[in-house]
């Protein structure tokens, strides 16, 4: 067996499935588009998932990846797990051959078997490798096909193992294709036992390592009337399979764990100089250094998931994927933060992963700046976070698990931090309660995304020809025949007037919702037009390459029928225009503000047209007069728009430069539109003949989507017009009003009005001050005694918060030493309440219990640091009241 790196692994596996005719097939996104099912990729057969489910057929039927994926949520999440084990990653990536009807077991169980063992590829010693079949249950027999390949291929009997459907039995979900698999597993020897004993295999999940597992797709699973589950076999028998990178890596580079290949040495290496930690031997040295170990396996493993994700266009949120990649790049930097480095660091990881990954992933070298500095973002606002998380850890916090867990999940407060301060508090932390908590939000994490189900192509669409699209030259499909009618989700054979449903052509002029355009409006007719059919509202594709009109019925219309297929050309026309533009201002914004912008969103209908994408910050107006100046003289240019077709997805890319539009897939043949030298983009959307056709493009709105995504609005044709003209109202009304006759005396006029503003604002604020200051300058006379401490609990009328705190700080100082407690009703109905604890007392007495209690006496509750917290309440009328008790409820805080 010859050492072999883990990036001559990944080329050695294609070319040699290359050899057997495969067609090498870049991995896809790890948003996985068009499947809202899944959170992330996390399979190499996800791309290929219509293919397998029979609503999209490909010009191949063989062909082999490796698959960029992600296990960190959802169903499939190994988050916890990643750096404390061998094998366990949230990025890793699965090398698979796949077959779609072609060939079938025989085939793949010898061309595995080669691959892993022959001296002119892998060349594995075969008496290393088992290798599991599926044992057969009541529904499917034993897989004795399987066993005789096996031993035909070279495998002996005894090395052959036979396990339940839970280890050998796949299924894509409740339905759909499904079928037994065969797993290989390598023996890593017995210094990577659990135990130490020599175990049989079977019997030490460590020592033995699964490291490939073939796929048998046979049957299509179904549920029966009666509510069970049947299997019938499939017309295409294909295969799939999964071997994962890290895992063969170790393997072939004779180590004993994924993060001692050569696919993670040099990022661990970063990790160490990027947080000042020595690693001295770690993986064998003391208990504190095997700690430290870990955190640079998860540092290492984490930088590679957010790098990925966020290059192909995931921000952190607080929701959905972007929660997911938030929680992988805290993780990662709480672990740094462990070995000391409370820097940010994250980012410069960020550049160790491009320069080992950017070979096979050439697309990562035009993200990097970006991902780096959202990685960077992400840093300085978690280190904010966690600075507001400390001010809220107080004791009865650590004593509450679930409030714990709010820490721990809202503001990323590391577990060791609050178990380390309630141990220095001499409490005990609520450690059942926080675990209740975090497993009730997996469940719900679970629940949101309950991923694989997917049905097979509905009945009523699947065995369908694909239509003929015929509306890039026409606005009308004559004689086109209705190849399927579906009401309600099934077939049907006549839709009667009044019915809504959806009519399947064979031809059409209507284009179909995708790339960010709606689908056409507009009618079917007899072929005389004497009367119409139907009204069309849109149109889809519930599967790949068939077009479902959505229609109401104005008279009968049945399955075999000829209709003439009518688009509203006023309404594709101002569509088209919208289309257009967004590839102006896609452009525009690329040379305006950088090529880090991608594309993340898209909407182009007959009123107007957005546009999200990868930005930092918000588009000065500047900027946005810049684009629109841009793409408005591109516009008057009146370039030619040209459209290529059946261009090869690698030439696309590679010669024509072209941009993808974000959230398509993309076949072996696409569709190009070229707008000069300007713009080239993928997409199979309609567009105006040349640019002057838009009209004029003007932008209506810039705002943020969320974090690192901004949006642009905008309106062309005389959608443009109307805007001109309602602003040219307006501007005349408000300049009668002000007194002003051009734009820089309006805006001179409202730039004084907003000055004199600003002053009187001032004043106002100054005046409250003084007014409170005053009232309060001999309050500290009127301050009780509660066991030796000053009490001053006051009620103040006019203040801001801000401005209640610097009385609150006013008031400490003129008692020298005590508590202050500060309560107003604030204009909306509410109570603003305000608690300081001079320093030389917060070890008796914090001012967030204080707060906290007076809270409750006013339907509220708050908290914040031992020295200074604030509260809110929504009883206003029982504010007297909780200000009073402020002495009795310190005197009970004190010991």
């Amino acid at each position: 067996m010859q050492y072999r790196s883990g990036s001559q692994i990944r080329e050695d596996f294609l070319r040699f499935f290359e050899g057997k005719g495969h067609r090498r097939i870049h991995s896809s996104s790890l948003v996985p588009h068009n499947d809202p099912t899944l959170l992330f990729a996390n399979a190499g057969m996800n791309q290929f998932k219509d293919v397998f489910l029979g609503s999209d057929v490909r010009t191949y039927s063989r062909a082999t990846t490796s698959q960029k994926c992600v296990r960190a949520g959802g169903k499939h999440n190994d988050l916890e797990n990643v750096g404390f084990t061998r094998r366990h990653h949230t990025f890793f990536e699965m090398l698979g051959n796949f077959s779609f009807g072609d060939y079938f077991k025989k085939d793949a169980i010898a061309f595995a078997w080669e691959l892993l063992t022959s001296p002119d590829w892998f060349g594995i010693d075969k008496d290393k490798l088992y290798v599991t079949i599926f044992e057969g249950d009541a529904q499917t027999p034993r897989d004795d096909e399987a066993e005789q390949f096996w031993i035909e291929a070279g495998v002996p009997k005894s090395r052959i193992y036979e396990l339940g459907a839970k280890d050998n039995f796949w299924q894509m979900g409740e339905t759909g294709p499904c079928g037994p698999c065969s797993e290989i597993y390598y023996d890593l020897g017995l210094a990577a036992s659990e135990t130490g004993e020599d175990k049989p295999f079977g019997e030490d999940d460590q020592r033995y390592m699964e490291i490939w597992n073939l796929v048998f797709m046979q049957f299509d699973r179904h549920i029966t009337p009666g509510g069970l589950p049947e299997l019938t076999p499939l017309p295409k028998p294909s295969i799939d399979t999964g071997m994962g990178l890290e895992r063969i890596s170790c393997v072939l580079q004779g180590k004993l764990s994924n993060y001692q290949s050569d696919l993670f040495v040099p990022l661990i290496d970063a990790a160490i100089r990027l947080t000042g930690f020595s690693a001295m031997n770690a993986e064998e040295g003391s208990v504190s250094d095997a700690k430290g170990a870990a955190s640079l396996r998860i540092i290492a493993d984490h930088a590679r998931a957010a790098t990925f994700l966020i290059a192909d266009g995931i921000q952190p949120a607080n929701e959905g994927r972007g929660y997911v990649l938030r929680k992988i790049l805290r993780r990662g930097i709480r672990h740094g933060r462990l070995l000391g480095q409370d820097q940010p660091f994250m980012h410069e990881m960020v550049h160790a992963v491009v320069g080992e990954m950017k070979v096979a992933y050439p697309e990562l070298l035009d993200a990097e700046e970006r991902v780096a500095k959202t990685v960077l973002q992400e840093e300085q606002q978690f280190a904010r976070t966690l600075q507001l998380g400390l001010a809220r850890m107080t004791n009865e916090v650590l004593q509450d698990g679930a409030q714990a867990f709010s820490l721990y999940e809202t503001f990323g407060m590391p577990l060791d931090f609050m178990t380390d301060a309630a141990r220095d508090a001499g409490i005990e932390f609520d450690m059942v309660g926080f675990e209740r908590a975090k497993e009730e939000e997996q469940k719900r994490a679970r629940a949101s995304w309950k991923g694989g189900s997917q049905k097979t192509a509905s009945p009523a669409f699947a065995s369908l020809d694909k239509t003929d699209f015929v509306g890039y030259t026409g606005l009308r499909a004559d004689s086109a025949e209705v190849i399927a009618l579906v009401k309600d989700g099934v077939g049907v054979q006549v839709l009667q007037p009044g019915d809504t449903g959806e009519v399947v052509l064979d031809r059409t002029s209507f284009y179909a919702d995708s790339g960010g355009q709606v689908g056409d409006t507009g009618w079917l007719f007899p072929t005389d037009h004497t009367s119409t059919i139907a009204e069309v509202h849109g149109c889809t594709k519930p599967v790949a390459g068939v077009f479902a009109h959505k229609v109401t019925v104005k008279r009968p219309i049945a399955v075999g029928d000829k209709v003439d297929a009518v688009v509203d050309g006023a309404e594709r026309t101002a569509t088209t225009r919208n289309h257009t533009g967004t590839h102006l201002i896609q452009a525009a914004l690329r040379e305006v503000l950088g090529t880090h912008v991608k594309q993340a969103g898209s909407l182009n209908n007959r009123n107007r047209l957005r546009f999200d994408f990868s930005h930092f910050a918000q588009v000065a107006d500047e900027e946005l007069q810049e684009i629109e100046d841009i793409v408005n003289q591109h516009v008057l240019a009146n370039t030619k728009v040209e459209t290529f077709v059946d261009v090869p997805i690698d030439v696309a890319i590679n010669e024509y430069k072209a941009t993808a539009l974000f959230g398509e897939k993309y076949g072996d043949k696409v569709r190009v539109v070229k707008i000069g030298d300007f713009s080239t983009e993928l997409c199979g959307g309609t567009h105006t003949l040349a640019t002057g056709e838009i009209g004029l493009l003007k932008l209506t709105g810039e705002s943020s989507v969320s974090s690192g995504i901004r949006r642009v609005e905008a309106i062309t044709g005389t959608g443009s017009l109307s805007e001109f003209r309602k602003g040219f109202a307006l501007a005349k009304m408000a300049s009668t009003l002000v007194g002003a006759n051009d734009a820089e005396g309006f805006q001179a006029k409202l730039s004084a009005q907003e000055e004199e503003l600003k002053k009187l604002r001032r004043e106002l604020d100054q005046a409250r001050m003084k007014s409170a200051s005053a009232s309060t300058e001999n309050a500290a006379e009127s301050a009780v005694e509660v066991k030796g401490i000053k009490v001053l609990a006051q009620k103040v009328s006019g203040l801001d918060r801000n401005q209640m705190r610097t009385l609150v700080d006013t008031l400490r100082t003129r008692l020298g030493s005590g508590v202050v407690v500060l309560g107003a009703a604030t204009e909306d109905g509410k109570v603003a309440l305000i608690a300081g604890v001079t320093k030389d007392l917060t070890g008796k007495v914090q001012a967030g219990k204080v707060v906290g209690a007076v809270a409750a006496k006013v339907g509220g509750k708050g908290g914040g640091r031992p020295d200074l917290a604030e509260a809110g309440g929504t009883d206003p009328s029982q504010l007297d009241a909780a200000l009073a008790s402020v002495p009795d409820t310190v005197g009970g805080l004190i010991a």
